[in-house]
């Protein structure tokens, strides 16, 4: 087998893991909410696994890393940029709609051809670091599903949800990064390391 097959095995099967796992992590939460979505709920304390199935609490609810306002009277808030030492970094926030009229984040899914299956999502974020000058674009399956938050029926008038996305991780010496998605302004982010 060639070095390229061999490569293309191995994304393949990481794409399958991550997100066999994420589809577990999705289906434990849809119970005994009592009726409250997980779309509306604040963005929880939760604990995450690295490759070697150990444990490691994610930060804090409170803590905002950034916070930036687009032109559709649009919030994004980053609560969390961690890095696991599987080589990915997942950041995780809130979007809120703050126009007072209902708003789809259509432009968000990205330019890419592949990502066009993808619609209203964080498909199109991406992080950039300055230092190292180099762009980071969302992690996706085999099949173009990136590994992100679609946000299916996009958001009501003064509606919040919650996101994630997932990144290859920066170099270790990348302490902080600049995460962009569609219109909005570019948001410098601190990376947190996991273990």
């Amino acid at each position: 087998m060639s070095m390229r097959h061999t490569l293309k095995a191995r994304r393949a099967l990481i794409a399958v893991v991550i997100t066999t796992g994420l589809v577990l992590a999705v289906a434990g939460c849809g119970s005994g909410d009592n009726g409250k979505s997980a779309a509306s709920s604040p963005v929880a304390k939760t604990t995450r696994s690295d490759a070697k199935g150990q444990s490691s609490p994610a930060p804090e609810q409170d803590k905002v890393l950034a916070e930036v306002k687009g032109g559709d009277d649009v919030t994004l808030t980053v609560v969390s940029a961690l890095r696991d030492s599987g080589g990915f970094l997942t950041v995780n926030g809130k979007v809120t709609n703050g126009s007072g009229k209902f708003w789809n984040p259509a432009q968000w899914a990205g330019d890419e051809q592949e990502l066009a299956g993808n619609s209203a999502s964080m498909a199109g974020a991406s992080l950039v670091d300055v230092v190292g000058k180099k762009k980071y674009l969302v992690l996706r399956d085999t099949l173009g599903r990136c590994l992100c938050t679609r946000f299916t029926g996009g958001f009501d008038a003064n509606e919040a949800k919650t996101f994630y996305a997932q990144f290859p991780a920066p170099p270790a010496s990348t302490k902080s990064v600049e995460f962009q998605i569609g219109d909005m302004p570019p948001a410098t982010i601190d990376i947190t390391d996991g273990q």
